[in-house]
């Protein structure tokens, strides 16, 4: 429950810290007081829209700080440890407001979005009102009410389970089916290329090797040429050596000129031995050379036709190797993946029936618990002076289009008179009218499921004494179970509360004011509840009055 309320600088607060106990507490005060400034600091505490105009004039800042003792297994705690935020003691919501429209958000003094503190906030406090931002009024939250009457979480679970295995099975199916489409439009393409890529058999690392061989046999190619000329030169029909070898065995049989061409000779057997090595010389050379030119062409031949291949592919030759694997295996996959199609498409059909079944069952369900909801309402209705009223419960399934909540959608309409054509609450119903229906909701659907602090927000404005008092009756009885605050204009209201807060304004200058609230002792409540009799003027007949309201509720 809400423990207590610190309020620093939200419009007329300056500084506000207020204690609340459970059961039944009421605010009241004259129109203008702050009842509404105190709300919309507990909203912003809760999460609620901020606004720079909410900061009180000439301050930078304000704040509201709402602290609460929550059970221990209240689903508030286990958020806040999933979050690692601290959840011993109270939790406590902190909301800060500047002046320039921005806010900080803190849970247990760990800084928060707004989301989150928005999140925790909805599970700890509702607010009941004709606003269209208060609970119970949202269409959205309609089927959630529904749900949570007839206890119908654990189905609503199994329908979300069933709706995000569907979902996961189609997604699936649709991007093998894509798959598979777009290998069928390859196939002819993917069949010509493997072919192809199997004939070369290209090898990782097979155009550098070519290269660099190719390179080298070019350079020797070079050489070749120049030994080829040479070796003709020196063994040709043009070559000097037998010449030489001639002239060198006439002269070398002339003894007696010996003396005379003697060195010449000798000089004509060396240049002739020179040559011969230089002959023998380059013909080994031609014999080692790693020059041929039928093994340059075929290294040429296989190395543009893998640069060729690459160019083909828009990859390096390197890579051939790679698209060859790939290939094969998108050919495998539609040779295969027409099969895995067909698991895929009997995997979601079943995954739909078992969605299907699941949804037909909670729709089911549903409806057996809206007629319930619609009489525990109607049971409400006639002492809150709406007995000619009806609440429907107005349901719209489309098992075509089935959603993670299932296939139903769920909206609260009213009929206020006979003869009148239903419709949606928020629309039909007036202001007094709205809030009659949403309180014989709220008591229909307490002990199903609630909130652990509610807050009624003027749900009694324009209404008479007897309605007054049906609500009172009806916001006591919600007491026993859950912590109620209602901020009402009934004395019949107020009686029945345990405890009876006074909001009122505190001239702090003749140009300043600022709103106040305190707890009222037994004279004083009675006081306040013949003010509320009586108007302006309190009369000894309205403190009489007041005293019978009291005595009667006691």
């Amino acid at each position: 429950m809400l423990c207590a309320l610190s309020i620093r600088d939200i419009v007329l607060i300056d500084r506000l810290n207020i204690e609340f106990d459970g059961g039944l507490t009421v605010l009241t005060g004259e129109t203008g007081a702050g009842k509404s400034i105190l709300l919309d600091a507990l909203s912003l505490a809760l999460g609620g829209r901020g606004d720079g105009g909410l900061v009180r004039e000439g301050q930078s800042q304000g704040q509201v700080i709402a602290s609460f003792d929550v059970r221990s297994d209240h689903n508030v705690r286990a958020l806040l440890r999933e979050n690692d935020i601290e959840d011993d003691g109270d939790v406590i919501l902190k909301r800060v407001q500047t002046v320039d429209g921005r806010t900080r958000a803190f849970i247990n003094d760990s800084p928060v979005s707004v989301a989150f503190l928005r999140d925790v906030g909805r599970d700890l406090v509702e607010i009941h009102g004709q606003h269209a931002d208060r609970a119970l009024i949202d269409p959205d939250s309609h089927r959630d009410i529904l749900d949570t009457f007839a206890d119908l979480g654990e189905m609503v679970m199994a329908v979300r389970e069933a709706f995000t295995g569907w979902k996961l099975a189609r997604k699936t199916f649709g991007d093998h089916e894509k798959a598979i489409e777009t290998a069928r439009r390859e196939y002819d393409f993917l069949t010509a290329s493997v072919a192809e890529l199997e004939a070369l058999d290209p090898q990782p690392g097979e155009e550098d090797a070519l290269a660099e061989r190719r390179q080298a046999m070019m350079a020797h190619e070079k050489v070749a040429g120049d030994l080829s000329d040479a070796f003709d030169t020196l063994n040709g029909g043009g070559s000097p050596i037998p010449v030489i070898a001639n002239l060198w065995r006439r002269l070398d049989r002339k003894e007696e000129a010996k003396a005379l061409i003697g060195a010449s000779v000798d000089a004509l057997g060396r240049a002739l031995d020179e040559l011969e090595d230089a002959r023998s010389g380059i013909d080994a050379a031609i014999r080692e050379s790693d020059y041929d030119a039928n093994v340059l062409e075929q290294t040429e031949e296989r190395l543009f036709a893998l640069r060729a291949a690459g160019r083909k592919f828009n990859v390096t030759p390197d890579l051939l190797a790679d698209i060859l694997t790939a290939m094969r295996t998108d050919l495998q996959s539609l040779e295969s993946g027409e099969e895995k199609l067909r698991a895929l498409q009997e995997d979601l059909a079943a995954r739909h029936q078992a969605l299907s079944e699941a949804a037909t069952a909670l729709s089911a369900r549903r409806r057996a618990a809206a007629a319930d909801l619609e009489a525990a309402v109607a049971s409400e209705l006639p002492d809150l002076k709406l007995g000619r009223a009806k609440f429907q419960v107005t349901m719209e399934t489309n098992p075509d289009e089935p959603q993670e909540t299932g296939i139903d959608s769920v909206e609260f309409w009213v009929r206020t008179n006979p003869g009148t054509k239903p419709g949606p609450m928020m629309k039909v119903a007036s202001g007094g009218e709205l809030s009659r229906f949403l309180l014989a909701l709220k008591v229909s659907i307490a002990e199903r499921g609630s909130a652990p602090t509610l807050v009624f927000d003027e749900i009694d404005t324009g209404v008479g004494g007897a309605v007054a008092e049906a609500i009172g009756v009806r916001l006591e009885r919600l007491a026993r179970s859950v912590q109620v605050l209602s901020v009402t204009h009934a004395p019949q209201v107020a009686a029945r509360a345990g405890g009876h807060m006074l909001i009122h304004k505190d001239e702090m200058s003749p140009e300043q004011v600022a709103t106040r609230i305190g707890l009222l002792d037994a004279e004083r409540r009675r006081e306040e509840i013949a003010r509320m009799l009586a108007g302006a003027r309190i009369t000894d007949e309205a403190r009489a009055a007041a005293a019978r309201l009291l005595e009667g509720t006691g």
